[in-house]
Order: structure tokens, then C-alpha cells, then sequence
């Protein structure tokens, strides 16, 4: 089910999420509502905080959305949707122009690592472990933040120089 995406300054978004505990259909219906809402916006990425749900849940796709014009695909491992997901390894740094689907105004040029390991739970239960790099990588640190209350904004190292109104934010759920 599509639902509606929190938009700051709500103050959900700076809530610590609980661990998901028993991973029941609950846990798989958040994932799905996840993917749904996701795939209903022009992002890659969505946590659980974003649509009111204070659990450690996210749902990442850098693939689905049609390259850039003159760019390449970006490459990744198609949809991943993790509970309790943490990072386990970092390594590398890149700076990358990020946006928010709960903050649509604004893109900035965030500093995060440019490789990361990832291991939480799939929506059985089962251990699932992802080694990303670019673009994937970022996303999912992006979307991990959120599960401890850390938006984008405060990652900005500069405001004057690193962060960015949009021309035109892009449309969510249809708005």
C-alpha cells in the first residue's frame, strides 16, 4: 500500500527506530508498504520514519528509474529491503549530490564512504549481507541515517556552499 511520506520538520524524522523484533507478516506488510511507496516517487531510496513507522526498515533501488540522459545505468542489486539493517564496513570516501523524499526542496553534497557492507535481515527473517559501491552505497547509508534520526541536512558540511534549493522538487505519491 502507497502511504504518505513525512515531510520535514515532522518530528518523527528525528526519532531513534526500535529493532524489529519478531519478523512476522507486520514486518513483511512494512516492507511491502516500503517498496509501494518508493516505487510511487521519483526516489531511490525510503526508511521507515518516513512514512510514520519507527522500526528499523528500508527499502533501496538504485536501478528502477531510467538513466540520466548521456549517463549509464547506475549499477546495484535491484531492490534491497532490509529490517534491522546496519553497516558493518566502510571504506573510501566520494561526495555525492544527495536529495530526500521527506525534504523535496533541497540537494546537497553530502561526504560518505564510497563502499559499504550491510547485513540485517530479509522480510523471512533470514541474514542478508549486500556489498555496495557509488551510488548504491550512499543510498544506503542515506536511508540507515534515517533509522537514527539523522536527515541529510545534518551531514551538510557547509550550508552556504554544500546545500541547494531545487529548481522544481520533484512530485511524490502523485501530489
Amino acid at each position: 500500500m502507497i502511504r504518505p511520506i513525512l515531510l520535514f520538520p515532522d518530528p518523527s524524522l528525528k526519532e531513534v527506530c526500535g529493532e524489529v523484533g519478531a519478523v512476522d507478516g507486520a514486518a513483511a506488510e512494512l516492507l511491502r508498504d516500503l517498496a509501494d511507496t518508493l516505487y510511487s516517487t521519483p526516489g531511490v531510496g525510503i526508511a521507515a520514519p518516513q512514512i510514520g513507522a519507527l522500526w528499523r526498515a528500508v527499502v533501496v533501488d538504485v536501478t528502477w528509474l531510467p538513466p540520466r540522459k548521456g549517463k549509464e545505468p547506475p549499477k546495484g542489486h535491484g531492490r534491497i529491503a532490509l529490517l534491522n539493517p546496519r553497516v558493518v564496513k566502510a571504506e573510501g570516501c566520494l561526495t555525492f549530490r544527495e536529495g530526500c523524499l521527506s525534504i523535496p526542496e533541497f540537494l546537497a553534497d553530502i561526504r560518505r564512504s564510497s563502499f559499504v557492507r550491510v547485513e540485517g535481515l530479509d522480510r523471512d527473517g533470514n541474514p542478508a549481507a549486500y556489498e555496495s559501491e557509488g551510488f548504491e552505497a550512499v543510498a544506503l547509508q542515506h536511508e540507515i541515517d534515517h533509522l537514527d534520526g539523522i536527515l541529510f541536512l545534518d551531514r551538510v558540511a557547509n550550508i552556504k556552499t554544500d546545500l541547494f534549493r531545487r529548481k522544481q522538487p520533484p512530485r511524490a505519491n502523485g501530489s
